[in-house]
């Protein structure tokens, strides 16, 4: 992709997230993950209907009349993105890839982040640790976040969760908001999502095709496993066949539902056909 095509992609990006992120889910972003507390900002005159208890008897005293303590919400949070960029996530039965949804979730995301004065990081994964940037606050910052999620070219073509989750847990010092963006392809992460689950605020955002939900009857298919770049003949004229297929997708469906609830995290599955925004809405109004 040369650099005008990748400005045109990001600024498009840039363009539709942003809109979401500020009228959408700033208010919902803020009011779900608060800041670690209050800190001491200012008095001013008593006014009817203030909590007696903030009254600053000292300043009161020397002035003859009521002043109260202001406090504002200390808000500097850390969001870290967890992104899934194996070869899986290049699927696609409509107009999208897995991927784009899961680049305008994340942009979405941190352009709520930024809205709310935090840092945002970000981390790559397939089968290995592919790209790690440190959080930092800014819009230029998430503008580079956007071109790495759009432009990347993973060295790794399948998935390791639990290598992933691992170095997110050694690398954040200080509790932070992690979102684990992948279709979850995978399994044996339980014991990891537990771990880093009891140090973050932790959520996993599922995404995928309706048509991993089931093959259709197509009779004999040539098809290309993204993640081993096997190509195989597939007799999806065999009910067998059939139901191998819906069964394995249902196991990690289930495997990552029962995975987040046992260790206290959150979660959250779209397909790509369908609004996202719903989803992040209703996920956060549930939150908050």
């Amino acid at each position: 992709m040369d650099t005008k095509e990748l400005l045109k992609k990001v600024r498009k990006i840039e363009i539709k997230t942003k809109r979401l992120s500020n009228h959408v889910f700033g208010g919902e972003y803020h009011s779900t993950f608060k800041g670690r507390g209050m800190t001491f900002s200012e008095v001013r005159s008593y006014q009817f209907g203030d909590d007696v208890r903030s009254i600053d008897w000292n300043v009161t005293a020397r002035y003859n009349e009521p002043f109260v303590k202001v406090f504002e919400e200390e808000r500097e949070l850390t969001m870290m993105l967890l992104v899934d960029v194996s070869g899986s996530e290049l699927f696609g039965t409509g107009d999208q890839f897995k991927k784009d949804i899961i680049t305008e979730v994340a942009a979405t995301l941190a352009f709520s982040a930024t809205q709310n004065n935090d840092k945002i990081g970000l981390l790559l994964f397939s089968d290995q640790m592919e790209l790690f940037i440190p959080p930092k606050k800014g819009r230029s910052h998430v503008l580079r976040i956007i071109r790495e999620l759009i432009e990347f070219e993973p060295k790794g073509k399948s998935t390791n969760l639990t290598e992933a989750l691992k170095y997110a847990t050694n690398v954040l010092k200080k509790k932070a908001i992690v979102f684990v963006l992948s279709d979850f392809i995978d399994d044996g992460y339980q014991h990891s999502l537990k771990i880093i689950s009891g140090k973050h605020d932790v959520t996993g955002i599922r995404v995928y095709d309706h048509r991993e939900e089931e093959i259709p009857n197509l009779g004999l298919v040539q098809m290309l496993d993204r993640e081993s770049g096997e190509l195989m003949m597939v007799n999806t004229g065999s009910k067998s066949v059939r139901y191998s297929y819906a069964e394995y997708f249902r196991d990690r469906e289930n495997y990552f539902r029962e995975s987040f609830t046992k260790s206290g995290a959150g979660s959250l599955s779209t397909r790509i056909d369908e609004s996202y925004v719903k989803k992040l809405l209703g996920y956060f109004k549930t939150r908050g």
